[in-house]
């Protein structure tokens, strides 16, 4: 379960703020000096002959809202605590230090919160002569019968068509009419694999491993149902299915794809292909995103909006701010691909036989293979077991080209390049390759005419060069080195064994690993535990001095 880093509980939401305003490049924003329970971020560069657009809520939605104050977005928000709407007088507040003769366009999510406290906020500052209008975005279309449809991240389009309307010079009429066309045009709909995670508080567990929550609240609220899949395509199915009927037949529209706040850009890159492979893609024509508009915390979900085009809402869209929050938008173009030249071995040779390099062909992989399940087991404790998997690939590979007869056997400096070129398709990850230079480097040097221990040596000197293990690093080199010297200074295989076990011990004494996954290890967990590589190395020189 994931944690909520803070200091303090109580000044959370001040702190951020703060940072925010440390973060924004363009120096544009400050807070009104209010105290630390009213907290209003405003434009300091505000032309007051313009409308105020104000905006706010509950804090947990970042960037919304204070992230889309600047320069054709926001004028102010007002930020409330972690899903708390801000006070009667926080927004009154706001109303009165930046509003001026042009007057103010209240922006507020439909939730009773926020409906009550900037609505009598705005009545109380009418009272005061201020001219103040409010709209109510209700974009959520993911429960049909609900009579006051919630606002969600559909509200980061509105602030961007309005602040255009502002920024232009409109009346406040003209920005209200405007900011209203985009509401009736725009829906919503989200998806969560969990709840969020509220600062002090245990995370609700109710959507289960597997499962995810159709219509779930950006306050963690309960969706409409429950599903028993997380499988992305199935999900944005039911999703642009919905999103269709909201639009009107032949339209064109925006999406946004949005991020609530746990989503990886993997996950978010697989949603937006599938919307756009959907039918709904007919009426797709720009996109917004994917990236994080309007959050709930750490939800892991994601939340899909169309606003169907008008040109003056692309013209809004398009038009650029000094915001942190906002993602641009561009228009959606199918996907191209360039001719190229696919890279195909050119290794050539013709399969021959040799009873002798035969045998040690078979007999190492053979070995490989038996120990399958021993290395995963030993791997498992240092690493993330899959070392006898791996090793056993390759070999399975090699001994079934052995068994068809496909093997250059009677010309060495082929069939190590073969086997060099198979073990890097077949092994995967990074002992795939390595073991691939090995045997690619030792078959150059035989084909110049080096003697097997050489090239052997010249294949580990490359595989060292390229994957950065030595000697004391707690690698299969540890193993493989010292068996190496043994044959290239005229010792008998059996003495070459010797050397690679003593070399595979040497690797449970060490107290650290330098390469490979082992590295990333404490003392503790590698402490007496041989390396399955080294140990794999052990075991096949034992079997070829049997």
């Amino acid at each position: 379960m994931s944690q909520f880093l803070m200091n303090e509980k109580n000044n959370l939401v001040n702190e951020a703020i703060e940072g925010v305003l440390l973060s924004t490049p363009w120096h544009n924003l400050s807070r009104l000096d209010l105290g630390d329970d009213i907290r209003v971020v405003v434009r300091n560069d505000w032309d007051k002959s313009k409308v105020a657009l104000i905006s706010g809520g509950g804090s947990g939605h970042e960037p919304a809202h204070a992230g889309f104050v600047g320069k054709g977005m926001l004028t102010a928000a007002v930020c409330g605590d972690i899903f708390a709407s801000p006070s009667v007088d926080a927004v009154l507040s706001a109303i009165i230090n930046i509003t001026g003769d042009a007057g103010c366009l209240l922006i507020v999510k439909n939730y009773t919160g926020d409906r009550l406290n900037f609505g009598l906020a705005a009545e109380k500052a009418r009272a005061l002569g201020y001219k103040v209008e409010m709209v109510m975005v209700q974009d959520d279309i993911a429960l049909p019968d609900n009579p006051q449809p919630r606002g969600i991240a559909g509200t980061a389009l509105i602030h961007k068509i309005a602040g255009y309307a502002a920024e232009q010079g409109q009346s406040l009429a003209q920005v209200k009419t405007l900011a209203q066309r985009a509401i009736k045009g725009t829906a919503s709909i989200g998806v969560a694999f969990s709840t969020c995670h509220i600062p002090g508080e245990k995370r609700d567990n109710r959507v289960k491993e597997g499962e995810s929550e159709l219509g779930m609240g950006i306050h963690g609220e309960p969706g409409v149902i429950t599903l028993d899949t997380q499988n992305s395509q199935q999900l944005v199915s039911i999703m642009t299915e919905k999103l269709a009927n909201s639009l009107s037949s032949g339209t064109r529209a925006v999406l946004l794809v949005n991020n609530l706040g746990g989503f990886s850009m993997l996950e978010l890159a697989l949603v937006t292909r599938d919307v756009l492979k959907s039918p709904l893609a007919a009426q797709i024509s720009h996109l917004i995103g994917p990236a994080t508009l309007v959050s709930a915390l750490d939800m892991k979900g994601f939340s899909l909006t169309v606003l169907q085009v008008e040109a003056v809402f692309l013209e809004a869209l398009k038009a650029p701010v000094e915001v942190l929050g906002w993602a641009p938008v561009h228009a959606v173009e199918p996907v191209t691909t360039l001719s190229s030249q696919r890279v195909v071995s050119k290794l050539e040779f013709t399969p021959s036989q040799d009873e002798r390099t035969a045998q040690v062909v078979g007999r190492v992989a053979q070995t490989l293979i038996d120990l399958e399940a021993e290395l995963n087991a030993l791997d498992a404790k240092v690493g993330d077991g899959d070392t006898g998997s791996t090793f056993a690939a390759g070999a399975r590979k090699v001994k079934s080209a052995l068994e068809a007869q496909q093997l250059p056997l009677a010309d060495l400096p082929s069939l190590f390049a073969l086997v060099g070129e198979q073990l890097a398709t077949v092994m995967g990850g990074s002992s795939g390759v390595l073991m691939s230079i090995l045997f690619t480097a030792a078959g150059q040097r035989l084909a110049q005419g080096g003697t097997l221990p050489e090239a052997l040596t010249q294949g580990l000197e490359q595989m060292k060069h390229y994957g950065g293990a030595q000697i004391g690093h707690r690698t299969l080199v540890d193993a493989l080195e010292p068996a190496l010297e043994a044959l290239s200074a005229g010792k008998s295989l059996a003495e070459a064994a010797e050397a690679a076990a003593q070399g595979a011990d040497s690797t449970a004494q060490m107290q650290s690993a330098r390469a490979g996954r082992s590295s990333y290890l404490n003392q503790q967990t590698l402490d007496g535990v041989k390396d399955p590589g080294a140990y794999a190395v052990e075991q096949v020189f034992a079997a070829l001095a049997g």
